[in-house]
């Protein structure tokens, strides 16, 4: 998990860092503020997609979600703590 953390902390400030300076180099006439404001769409596109991609992965590995959760709670378990929560 420190991994993933780590990889991603590096990933998305390098893509940001590299988007602003392809667009530096090839739109001389835009300002700083176009740089980055389409460095942070592009960055966060990508994110986007990501999480996206991954979400679909997770889903299509369970077969069960509320049963494949992992931490041994159940629906059971699960609609008692809501039901809790409401009163």
């Amino acid at each position: 998990m420190l991994l993933t953390l780590a990889w991603g902390s590096l990933f998305f400030p390098g893509l940001f860092a590299l988007c602003t300076w392809a667009l530096r180099r090839s739109r001389l006439e835009w300002t700083d503020t176009d740089y980055v404001t389409i460095s942070t769409r592009l960055v966060s596109s990508v994110q986007a997609v990501l999480a996206t991609g991954s979400g679909i992965i997770i889903i299509r590995s369970c077969s069960d979600v509320i049963r494949d959760r992992g931490s041994g709670e159940t629906l059971e378990t699960s609609l008692l703590a809501v039901s809790s929560q409401q009163n």
